[in-house]
């Protein structure tokens, strides 16, 4: 914890409900108070603090809540290409002050082993502060029981997956006694929504007439059949009396599904990630074996699914911007899949730059800026049980701030950017708005563009159940 008293004046502070011209008074770690600029009391400050930033011309906002990553994990016989050292490090760069990942369970094994493993995985590696998910591979009457243990030490979050036959696959059976589960223990169930069993038809049949290149990926795992599946598990989530949270969504008929059970009053809630809102098919189809660069499930979809995930987001339907980073190495692990896409590790890079493509959106005129704030801070942190510790600027919360450059432009290349990966999926896109300063529980980790953190620095944090359902 930092004991230095710091100031951070003449910034606009942005957070999900606010716009001020606000100082801000940090100590142990913590925001202490926030006054208006030009008040004697923040002018007080300034003869006491040890350090000051000057915001002139800058945006403070509430460090990035990235509630959806992948690090070190294991996918199609390897590894992703950031483990927690490297990937926190970058989420710093970005201006993402937690993360929330997914600890696996390994099928015929205990959750209690999946969660310690990671634990072990990111214990004094990690940059910024920390939190796990579950995924739940083996239902039954140990792992349910299980749950409940998990949520008392602050793992409120169960992801089950309805595609990966065979690999992380759950029946409808199973995902429905996990959401009973949840019904009673206050946990949160997170589902991947896409009808893994009528793709592995369609994949072994694109296969067998010689369909192999990585644009075949997106063309079996059909619109319908991510849409057939949300509509799917909101109606065993009605069924069981629980609460929904859909991830990577990216189709215009998911999110109608999610769309209309919210317009019944349903607490079903939506994820969608940046490579939804910025990236197509037209990058799958990349020539040769480029579009490998672009494999992820949920996949890529037509460009026109864009405007109504952006509207989505606009109307809160979709709540969420989450990475999804799980990268691969173009050269040695995206290469597996040379010859059939169907052994593509799935995945792709992008927990640096979350922050700015979203304040893209901001730019381009897709979202205010409060509402950037509320999908890449505010939202996560209340989804999974962080506020107001983590998401906002307010008096008590951890003082994780980024002072954000709103003006200055930067293209965005794996030749600059910090994740453990050989390439950028958004090589060469030109953005405004860069992260600067982040400070960390009050502690510097960037400095004018200075990486100044440390592995070991951050921690891991319990977390309450979902706070939309009090």
């Amino acid at each position: 914890m930092s004991t230095t008293r710091t100031l951070i004046r003449n910034g606009l502070v942005i957070t999900a409900s606010d716009e001020t011209h606000a100082d801000i008074l940090i100590e142990d770690g913590r925001i202490a108070a926030l006054a208006a600029h030009g008040t004697d009391i923040a002018a007080s400050w300034t003869a006491s603090a040890e350090r000051v930033i000057d915001a002139t011309g800058k945006y403070v906002i509430p460090g990035g809540v990235d509630a959806h990553t992948h690090l070190d994990f294991p996918f199609g016989g390897t590894f992703s290409s950031d483990d927690f050292e490297s990937g926190t490090r970058a989420a710093a760069w970005g201006g993402t002050t937690t993360i929330v990942d997914f600890a696996v369970q390994t099928a015929g094994h205990a959750l209690r082993e999946g969660l310690d493993a990671w634990h072990a995985k990111a214990d004094g590696k990690c940059a910024i502060d920390y939190a796990f998910h579950m995924i739940v591979s083996d239902v039954n009457d140990a792992s349910l029981k299980e749950m409940d243990l998990l949520i008392e030490e602050g793992v409120s979050s169960f992801k089950l997956f309805m595609a990966y036959p065979g690999v992380l696959y759950s029946d409808d059976g199973k995902i429905l006694r996990a959401m009973q589960r949840a019904s009673t223990n206050g946990g949160l169930i997170m589902m991947h929504a896409e009808n893994g069993i009528a793709i592995d038809v369609l994949v072994e049949q694109a296969l067998a007439r010689g369909e192999t290149d990585p644009r075949y990926h997106g063309e079996v795992r059909k619109v319908l059949l991510e849409a057939e599946a949300t509509h799917r598990a909101i109606q065993l989530a009605r069924v069981a009396g629980a609460p929904l949270y859909v991830v990577h969504v990216s189709a215009e008929e998911a999110v109608a599904e999610l769309a209309a059970a919210r317009d019944k009053g349903l607490p079903v809630f939506g994820e969608t990630c940046p490579q939804y809102l910025f990236l197509s098919t037209d990058n799958l189809a990349e020539p040769g074996f480029e579009g490998a660069k672009y494999v992820c499930s949920t996949p890529l979809r037509p460009r026109e699914h864009q405007a109504a995930l952006w509207r989505g987001l606009r109307t809160n339907d979709l709540q969420v911007v989450s990475t999804d980073h799980c990268p691969f190495c173009f050269n040695g692990q995206k290469e597996l899949g040379r010859g059939d896409f169907s052994k593509i590790p799935n995945g792709l890079p992008g927990i640096e730059n979350r922050m700015d493509l979203l304040h893209q959106g901001v730019v381009d005129g897709h979202l205010t800026r409060r509402r950037w704030i509320e999908i890449a801070c505010a939202t996560p942190a209340r989804m999974f049980g962080l506020y107001p510790k983590k998401g906002t600027i307010a008096p008590g919360a951890d003082a994780d701030i980024v002072i954000y450059d709103p003006h200055t432009e930067q293209v965005i290349s794996a030749e600059t950017h910090h994740m453990s990966v050989d390439y950028s999926a958004y090589e060469g896109k030109r953005v405004t708005g860069r992260v600067e300063t982040v400070l960390s529980r009050g502690e510097p980790v960037l400095e004018d563009r200075r990486f100044v953190g440390r592995a070991g620095h951050g921690l891991y944090t319990p977390r309450s159940t979902c706070q939309y359902l009090d």
